[in-house]
């Protein structure tokens, strides 16, 4: 990075950071340091509850999984905006009206203090998990800018967090997330442009589009119907439905960011808003990477874009000769390209068609020669890597700045939001209910302050598993569907069947668990139905054992 980059990027955060605090002001009571006094507008929720989401992992990862595979992945969030419909008719009103902290606490003044408890015990281990994600997609960015090896940049990134997120509490981490959204919109909007002007003069906008979809990099959609397949129209329609609803509505995360609403009507809105809004923002984001694709087509990328992993295989005595398969497979599908331009310029279609077999030919080599590369190395997945080496190696000073401004406010924003959530469910489900029932506010405070920083340990030591998971957005993701549905099962069971009692749906919960890690280790099928799967065994079970109780057969 140079000097305008490191001017551009501590700048943004410094500014977004002190004006949180600055609107943090005040949160010296346990309702305002969790629930923000609920004062907040629609519009920053909003843009809080898409900064939570959008994570480090969203622009690293994602980017580099559509380069690699294509857009495919858009079809994770097409159920986004039913789930956003249905809980802003169901989850908000009823979470407003009930006046509780955290979503868990509804559980108990619906079923039981044990489902509560249970349910609260899902939601802290998955979220830490995930939280941990979150923090090695950071460290992966300073790893690359600076080259330290990742477990230090990690730890140091987890000191910053929690020293922000212990001082400003939900008010100051939501108005951060307000700042930190419109730089991330500057951003998206930035790295498009500039990765679509860095392509060679003689290709177009429309050509670059051709050899995208050429290489399969704009297969959006995928209408076969297939348990296996992790991205089809089918599972992101479905089970994305179910895992949004999961997510959105019932863990802490999310429903912490509207629970601080002024009203009902605005916490529909933040929603609503993300209904809408959700899906173009990865739309675009993918879209990102499939340029990127293109623009590695006639610039020679490495050979392996982790930086540190490439330095230590040169050494290799293979090294000279795959480095040698890769720079003629290369330039084969350089050459490949070109041809199928002026082909597809000249409209013959059975020539284009001719040279797309060709173009596809030189891809699966090149593909070939990186496999054989990757497999020289520790560790040879490097998707998570693709977008930062273009950003650093190819975009104009302060570009670059700001594209690592937005990667860091979304890291910041989704880290604190979730160390926070994981802080109230600890003090307000664990510490206040079952080991100090009636301590002082001040020790709740104190407690909660504490207990964000305990969960930020945490994180940064999960944090260290990150390197072993592949692509980060599709393992935070399967991480969140080892756990959603058996926590969404109980909630459809609390507001869709007022007759199931507490033992019935703390079963339920349990029966659920069991069914999705069965399915997780022993048939193919993909993470998205681990969702529909737990909540419908959750729902059945709860079910059949209300039902039994009922008929005199168990006893509750």
């Amino acid at each position: 990075m140079r000097p305008l980059d490191w001017v551009v990027l501590f700048g943004s955060l410094a500014g977004i950071v002190t004006y949180g605090l600055y609107k943090g002001r005040g949160s010296d009571t346990v309702n305002q340091y969790l629930l923000a006094g609920k004062t907040m507008p629609w519009y920053a929720m909003a843009l809080s509850i898409m900064a939570t989401q959008a994570s480090a992992i969203t622009f690293i990862s994602t980017t580099g999984q559509s380069y690699v595979d294509g857009m495919r992945f858009i079809q994770f969030y097409f159920g986004l905006p039913v789930a956003m419909v249905i809980l802003s008719a169901t989850a908000v009103p009823i979470f407003h009206r009930a006046n509780v902290y955290t979503a868990y606490e509804y559980l108990e003044q619906r079923f039981d203090a044990k489902t509560r408890a249970l349910v609260s015990a899902v939601f802290l281990i998955q979220r830490g998990l995930a939280c941990g994600l979150a923090l090695y997609a950071t460290a992966i960015v300073l790893t690359v800018l600076l080259g330290w090896p990742d477990w230090i940049t990690t730890v140091l990134m987890t000191g910053l967090v929690i020293l922000y997120t212990v001082l400003g509490g939900v008010k100051a981490v939501t108005w951060t997330d307000v700042q930190q959204m419109l730089i991330i919109f500057a951003g998206l909007i930035v790295a498009l442009l500039t990765a679509i002007l860095l392509l060679p003069g003689e290709v177009s906008f429309l050509d670059a589009l051709a050899l995208a979809g050429a290489a399969g990099r704009l297969n959006a959609v995928d209408a076969s119907f297939n348990l296996r397949t992790n991205y089809t129209l089918w599972s992101g329609l479905i089970g994305g439905t179910f895992l949004a609803l999961s997510y959105f509505g019932t863990d802490q995360s999310q429903v912490q960011r509207y629970l601080t609403g002024r009203s009902i009507a605005q916490s529909r809105l933040s929603l609503l808003f993300n209904a809408v809004a959700k899906v173009p923002m990865q739309f675009v984001i993918l879209f990102i990477g499939a340029i990127v694709f293109v623009f590695f087509v006639f610039e020679k990328p490495p050979l392996l874009f982790h930086p540190v992993e490439l330095e230590k295989i040169r050494g290799r005595a293979e090294f000279a000769e795959v480095e040698a398969r890769y720079s003629r497979a290369f330039d084969q599908r350089r050459g490949a390209a070109m041809d199928f331009l002026r082909a597809h310029r000249g409209g013959d279609p059975i020539r284009t068609a001719r040279q797309v077999e060709e173009y596809r030919r030189a891809q699966k080599e090149l593909d070939a020669a990186r496999a054989q590369g990757a497999g020289l190395a520790e560790k040879g997945n490097d998707t998570n890597y693709i977008f930062l080496t273009f950003v650093t190696r190819y975009m104009p000073a302060g570009v670059v700045g700001l594209i690592m401004a937005a990667i860091f406010a979304a890291a910041m924003s989704s880290v604190s939001a979730e160390i926070n959530s994981l802080a109230t469910v600890t003090v307000i489900d664990i510490y206040k209910r079952h080991v100090r029932k009636a301590a002082s506010d001040r020790e709740y405070l104190w407690a909660s302050r504490l207990g964000t920083a305990f969960w930020g340990c945490y994180a940064m030591a999960f944090a260290q598993y990150g390197r072993e998971l592949g692509s980060l957005i599709e393992a935070v993701n399967r991480v969140g569907s080892l756990f959603y549905g058996a926590m969404l099962g109980a909630f459809v069971l609390a507001f869709f069947f007022p007759r199931v009692r507490g033992t019935a749906a703390f079963l339920g919960v349990l029966a659920g668990e069991a069914a999705i890690f069965y399915a997780h280790l022993f048939t193919g099928i993909a993470f998205l139905w681990y969702n529909v799967l737990g909540c419908l065994v959750v729902v059945a079970t709860g079910l059949a054992v209300q039902r039994a109780a009922e008929r005199g057969r168990m006893r509750l």
